[in-house]
């Protein structure tokens, strides 16, 4: 039988994929709007709707996995990845753009629970489970940090559709290696999967994204509202047909645990914050500072060591520190780096690389001591549900925190972009974000696009900080509830 460690190799390539392409698009993003130029909202739709539409696929595809096989699962997804990427790569407007997206989260979904999964199967031994899921977690974080960095070299090398081509020799080479040595499982005792709560509660979330995306815009008109409330109906629906469902998608009544709620929210709202904080920095080094790709893709790089290391820290550190402490620390990292962002005027880059080392820091260990701590709090037959819900929180994270702060973000800077010398369209471009008012001011030149520009950096800045108050405030509550939440005794273990 081919190694264990072979395999999990196999499974951490497709994870890195997956998880750099929640970000990789953050520096490619200007080159794209030089490109296409989609409009603010589409600009939203296409970094966020792969997080989302992942996010709310991973329960469902978890499911899928249990009943028809998880190495089948995951090697249908992958090809699906593939696949998307090529239609994301080769798209000439928007919309064809925004369906890549949407396919290859797709695609994702369908690959990480399989990952975890095959993992908890693959490795019996409790000592290795517990690392080859610490290797597991770190390969998650650090693909997420260090997507911009890999962004911004090929954008710069090949231009923007080139972080979309790369996902095709790496889908080609690990669905060979996957047909020769991951082995096939399926969980034992399961009943016909429940289709209807599945389509509700994607349909919930993504509702629940748009409604967020535009009442966060201001100014929403009576169908968004309208939208959102449709999502928290359905989302209430799919918990109430969980509760009644003999072999549930989830089982709800996991968050009657006070331990396991505490790690689910810590995971949920550090990623909104993180996912935002990420995006924003992105277009904060190349439209404020004017760093090209490459080089906006580089000056995050810390955010991407720090996350690697806080994760393969992580178990040694809870042996000796406890879960409890642990995971407050780790959202107190978090809350440092937004404190920093919105106090301290980030006029140099030793600023930015200390801001993005508490991130990384805060962003390694208080999510991997929160995946152990979903584990260990519930029964062992209930640790599948514990990852998907993990995974769910993980993703579901990233793109609501574009969705929503990225959108609050928006409506700050829009409302901060007064006295330019334009008109018109212009005007118009100008005001929707920052990369149409550097496509302004670069068009007009002379005097007047150096004074739209100023305008619009300050503009930037003064959004930034809000938004960064608001992403502290966020962390350092659920760092609050970690600590009222989590027994101080509380110990993590792998689930048999």
């Amino acid at each position: 039988m081919p190694s264990r460690w072979a395999m999990l190799a196999v499974l951490c390539a497709s994870l890195l994929l997956v998880a750099m392409d929640a970000t990789i698009l953050n520096v490619a993003l200007p080159s794209l709007i030089d490109h296409m130029e989609p409009s603010p909202m589409e600009q939203l739709w296409i970094v966020d709707l792969y997080g989302l539409v992942l996010g709310g696929l991973l329960i469902t595809c978890g499911a899928i996995g249990d009943r028809y096989g998880r190495k089948r699962l995951f090697l249908a997804g992958f090809v699906l990845f593939g696949l998307a990427s090529i239609v994301a790569a080769t798209a000439h407007d928007p919309a064809q753009l925004i369906v890549g997206r949407a396919l290859l989260g797709v695609g994702g979904a369908m690959v990480m629970p399989s990952t975890l999964s095959l993992i908890r199967n693959i490795f019996t031994d409790d000592k290795e489970r517990t690392l080859a899921i610490g290797i597991w977690a770190s390969v998650a974080g650090a693909g997420a940090a260090i997507g911009p960095l890999v962004g911004g070299h090929l954008v710069e090398a090949f231009g923007w559709s080139a972080a979309f081509w790369l996902n095709v020799p790496v889908v080609i080479v690990t669905v060979s290696a996957g047909l020769w040595l991951l082995p096939e499982y399926r969980a034992p005792q399961h009943g016909n999967l429940d289709w209807l709560s599945a389509i509700v509660s994607v349909l919930g979330i993504v509702a629940l994204a748009w409604g967020i995306k535009h009442v966060a815009k201001g100014s929403p008109a009576p169908i968004d509202l309208a939208i959102l409330v449709a999502a928290f109906a359905l989302l209430g629906l799919f918990a109430y047909r969980q509760l009644k469902s003999p072999d549930p998608l989830l089982d709800v009544r996991l968050f009657r645990n006070r331990a396991f709620t505490a790690a689910a929210l810590a995971t949920l709202l550090a990623m909104l914050a993180i996912g935002a904080a990420l995006f924003l920095i992105s277009l904060w080094l190349q439209y404020i500072h004017g760093y090209s790709p490459s080089q906006a893709g580089v000056r995050t790089l810390p955010a991407a060591v720090a996350t690697l290391l806080g994760s393969l820290a992580t178990p040694w550190l809870m042996q000796r520190v406890g879960v409890r402490a642990l995971m407050a620390f780790g959202l107190g990292a978090l809350a440092v780096g937004f404190f920093v962002l919105a106090a301290v005027p980030t006029t140099t880059y030793p600023i930015v690389a200390l801001i993005l080392t508490c991130l990384g820091i805060g962003d390694g260990i208080a999510i991997t001591t929160a995946a152990a701590v979903l584990v260990a709090a519930v029964p062992p037959e209930r640790a599948g549900q514990a990852g998907a819900v993990e995974e769910t929180n993980y993703e579901l994270g990233i793109g609501l925190g574009v969705a929503l702060l990225g959108s609050i973000h928006g409506r700050l800077f829009t409302s901060h972009m007064t006295g330019l010398p334009l008109h018109g369209d212009d005007l118009a471009d100008a005001q929707g974000s920052v990369g149409g008012a550097a496509y302004v001011a670069n068009k007009i030149g002379g005097s007047t696009g150096e004074q739209v520009l100023t305008i619009a950096q300050h503009a930037f800045d003064s959004a930034l900080t809000t938004t960064s108050w608001i992403s502290t405030a966020m962390v350092g509550t659920v760092a609050v509830l970690t600590v009222v939440l989590v027994p101080a005794k509380f110990k993590a273990t792998a689930a048999h």
